[in-house]
C-alpha cells in the first residue's frame, strides 16, 4: 500500500500529498520573492506601530513647554521628523509588498494550476469514471487559489500582527512593565483562544467547501446533459436534484457560519476588555503619577491599534483554515497515486505490423467481477476482425485492455511481440485510432477538431480528410466553414455530423491499428454506405477491430470473434460461422432490424456488466430515419440535438 501511495507517472510533477508540504513545494520556487515581501511587511508593520511612539514624543515635549510659540514647534523637528519618517515608511514599504503581491499572485496561481492539471492528466480511466469533471476542475481552481490565499494570510495578515504585538508590548514595557504585562497576557490568551476556536470550526468550513464542490459538479453534469433532460421532459426533475444539492450545501454553510458567528462574539468581547481595561489601567497609573500624559496617550493609542489588528484575528484564522481546507481537498482528491503508469525503462517502439496477441490474460474490474480468465488469442497483422456478442459479453472490455485503459491482473497483451506495459502510453495511443460510438468534440473550430488527429496537418490535408469522411459538404454549407465553433462536446452538430468529424480525425491520424466501436451507427443508410466504402479503403494495410451490434456491418470482414460471458465461443469468417449453426448463427437469426437484442432469450443468458465500470455499451438505436443527420444546423449558433 505504501508503494501504491507513492506511485507516480513518469514526467509528472512530484507534488507532495499533504497540504503544508504541497504549499511549501510552490513557495520554494519563488522563495526570494516571498522573503522580500516578508521583509517589506515587517518594515510596514513596524512603522505603523511606531507612529504612536512618535506621537508620544511630540506630546511629551508639548506638555513640558511653558507657553505656546512657533519656537516650540521648531524645537520639535526631531519628533516630527520621526513621525514623518514612520508615516512615509508605512506607505512605501506597504506598497512595495503590494507590488510583489500583485505580480507574484497570478503567476503562482498559474503555476499551481499548470502542475496540478499535468498531474491530473495521468490518472486512469477508472479515476475519471468515478469523479465529476466539473468537480475536478473546481478543485484545481480552489487549490490554486488556496495556495496563494494561504501565503497571503501568513505574510500580510498574521505576520504583521506578530510585529504589532511584539513592538507594542516592548514600547509599553519601557513606559510601565505591569501595563505591558497586562497587554501581553491579553494577547497570548486572545491568540490562543482564537486559534482553538478556529481549529474547532475547521471541519465545518471543510464540509462547507466540499458541499460547494459537489454542487458545482452536479451543475456541470446537469448542464452537460441538458439535451437529454429536455428530451425526457425532466427539466423540473433536474431542478429538484439541484435543489436537493443546494439544501445539503446550505446546511453545511449555515453550520459553518453559525460557528463563525460564535467565534466573532468572543473576539468582539475580548477586544472590549482590552480597550476598557487598558484605558482604565492607564488612567489609574496617570492619576497615581506613575506615568505621564505622553505615556498615557501612547498606551491608549497602542491598545486601539492592537484591537484594530486583532479584531478580525479569529476571522483570519477561520479563513486560513478554509484556505488550507481547499488545498487539502484538492491534494487529497487529485494528488493521489496514479493507477496506470509507464514501467521503468518503458520505450516507444514503432508499430510496423500491428499483430495483437492475448497471452493467458486474466482481468476483472474488481476481484468479485472477473471478465476474462486465461484468455489466449492472436490477431495477425493486417487482419480485419469483428467483435460481436450480447451486451456484457466482454467486447468493450477486450478493446479497453488493448487501449490500456486498464491493466490485466495476469498474463500479457502484446503488439508486434512487445508487452504493451513495456511501451509508453503515449507511444501506444499515438499508434492506435479509435472511432467511438458516441464521439465527443472539443469546443473549438471544426478545423481544430479534425486536425487533432495530426497537429502538423495543413488545411488542404484537413479538407481532404473531411471529404473522405463525407463531412466537407455540410461544413462548406456552414456560415463560417471550417472555422465554425462546434459548441461544448459538439452540441451544435447532429450525431451524424459529429461522427463524420471523428472519422475525419482518425483518417488524418492514419495509425496502423484501427478500432471502430459502432462507428457508423449515427449515420443515415446512404451516408453509412459511402462512409463504409471509405473505411474499407482506410482499413487497407491496418489491423482493424470492429465492435458491432449490427452484424451486417462486419459480415465482409476477414474474421469474426463471438463473445459470450467473457469467453470467445466462436472464431471464423461470416460464412464459416453461419455454417456451424452455433452462437453466431443464433445472433444472426435473432437480430432485429439489423441489430442484436440486449441479451439471450434463454435462461442461460450471460450476466451483463455495468457500463459504469467499463462494461459494454448499450446497442445504439437505429436513427437512420433521421433526415437531419446529413443536414447542417440551420444556424451554427443554434444547438442541435
Amino acid at each position: 500500500m505504501t508503494e501504491l501511495a507513492s506511485q507516480r507517472a513518469p514526467g509528472t510533477p512530484a507534488l507532495p500529498n499533504t497540504p503544508f508540504r504541497f504549499i511549501w513545494y510552490f513557495v520554494a520556487r519563488y522563495r526570494w520573492w516571498y522573503l522580500a515581501m516578508l521583509l517589506f511587511e515587517t518594515a510596514n508593520a513596524t512603522c505603523g506601530i511606531l507612529i504612536p511612539y512618535a506621537v508620544s514624543k511630540i506630546i511629551k515635549a508639548v506638555t513640558l513647554a511653558q507657553s505656546q510659540s512657533m519656537a516650540l514647534v521648531g524645537a520639535l523637528h526631531g519628533p516630527l521628523l520621526l513621525f514623518f519618517a514612520f508615516s512615509v515608511g508605512e506607505v512605501l514599504f506597504g506598497r512595495a509588498a503590494g507590488a510583489i503581491q500583485i505580480r507574484l499572485g497570478p503567476r503562482q496561481r498559474q503555476n499551481v494550476t499548470r502542475q496540478v492539471y499535468h498531474y491530473l492528466q495521468h490518472h486512469s480511466h477508472r479515476y475519471f469514471s468515478n469523479n465529476f469533471a466539473g468537480a475536478l476542475a473546481h478543485r484545481i481552481s480552489e487549490t490554486a487559489m488556496g495556495v496563494t490565499q494561504t501565503l497571503w494570510s501568513l505574510i500580510t495578515e498574521f505576520w504583521p500582527i506578530v510585529i504589532v504585538f511584539g513592538v507594542s508590548i516592548g514600547l509599553l514595557y519601557r513606559a510601565h512593565p505591569p501595563l505591558a504585562a497586562f497587554v501581553a497576557l491579553w494577547a497570548v490568551a486572545f491568540v490562543g483562544i482564537s486559534y482553538a476556536l478556529a481549529r474547532r470550526a475547521q471541519p465545518h468550513a471543510y464540509q462547507a467547501a466540499n458541499a460547494r464542490s459537489d454542487t458545482t459538479g452536479k451543475v456541470v453534469d446537469s448542464v452537460t446533459n441538458l439535451a437529454s433532460a429536455r428530451l425526457f421532459a425532466r427539466l423540473d426533475y433536474e431542478r429538484e436534484l439541484l435543489d436537493g444539492a443546494l439544501r445539503t450545501e446550505l446546511k453545511a454553510v449555515r453550520r459553518s457560519n453559525s460557528y463563525s458567528e460564535r467565534v466573532r462574539w468572543f473576539q468582539f468581547s475580548a477586544a472590549a476588555v482590552l480597550k476598557v481595561g487598558t484605558l482604565y489601567y492607564a488612567l489609574t497609573l496617570w492619576g497615581q503619577g506613575r506615568i505621564g500624559v505622553a505615556e498615557f496617550v501612547m498606551a491608549v493609542s497602542l491598545s486601539l491599534l492592537i484591537i484594530n489588528e486583532a479584531r478580525n484575528l479569529s476571522r483570519r484564522f477561520l479563513e486560513f483554515f478554509e484556505f488550507i481546507g481547499n488545498v487539502a481537498n484538492g491534494v487529497h482528491t487529485i494528488v493521489g497515486p496514479h493507477e496506470l503508469i509507464d514501467r521503468p525503462g518503458a520505450h516507444a517502439p514503432t508499430i510496423t505490423r500491428g499483430e495483437i496477441e492475448f497471452r493467458d490474460v486474466d482481468f476483472g474490474y474488481t476481484p468479485e467481477r472477473t471478465v476474462f480468465e486465461r484468455l489466449n488469442l492472436r490477431i495477425p497483422a493486417g487482419q480485419r476482425v469483428g467483435l460481436v456478442g450480447y451486451s456484457g459479453s466482454g467486447k468493450s472490455t477486450f478493446v479497453s485492455l488493448i487501449l490500456r485503459l486498464y491493466d490485466v491482473q495476469a498474463g500479457a497483451i502484446l503488439i508486434d511481440g512487445t508487452d504493451i506495459r513495456d511501451m509508453t502510453q503515449d507511444a501506444l495511443h499515438a499508434q492506435l485510432s479509435l472511432i467511438p460510438q458516441d464521439p465527443t468534440l472539443f469546443h473549438r473550430t471544426l478545423r481544430e477538431n479534425i486536425r487533432y488527429g495530426r497537429l502538423g496537418a495543413g488545411d488542404d490535408e484537413v479538407a481532404e480528410a473531411a471529404r473522405l469522411a463525407h463531412a466537407h459538404e455540410f461544413i462548406a454549407r456552414m456560415k463560417e466553414g471550417y472555422d465554425a465553433m462546434v459548441g461544448e462536446r459538439g452540441v451544435k452538430l447532429s450525431g451524424g455530423q459529429r461522427q463524420r468529424i471523428a472519422i475525419a480525425r482518425v483518417i488524418l491520424k492514419d495509425a496502423p491499428l484501427l478500432i471502430l466501436d459502432e462507428a457508423t451507427s449515427s449515420l443515415d443508410s446512404v451516408t453509412e454506405k459511402a462512409i463504409q466504402e471509405t473505411l474499407d479503403d482506410v482499413m487497407q494495410g491496418k489491423t482493424v477491430l470492429v465492435v458491432a451490434h449490427r452484424l451486417s456491418t462486419i459480415a465482409h470482414l476477414d474474421r469474426i470473434l463471438v463473445f459470450e460471458d467473457g469467453r470467445i465461443v466462436e472464431d471464423g469468417t461470416h460464412a464459416e460461422l453461419l455454417a456451424r449453426r452455433g452462437a453466431y448463427h443464433r445472433l444472426w437469426s435473432h437480430q432485429s432490424d439489423g441489430f442484436l437484442p440486449e441479451e439471450h432469450d434463454s435462461p442461460a443468458a450471460p450476466r451483463p456488466f455495468s457500463s459504469a465500470a467499463g462494461g459494454e455499451h448499450l446497442p445504439p438505436q437505429d436513427d437512420t430515419a433521421d433526415d437531419t443527420a446529413d443536414e447542417p444546423p440551420l444556424d451554427p449558433d443554434v444547438e442541435r440535438v
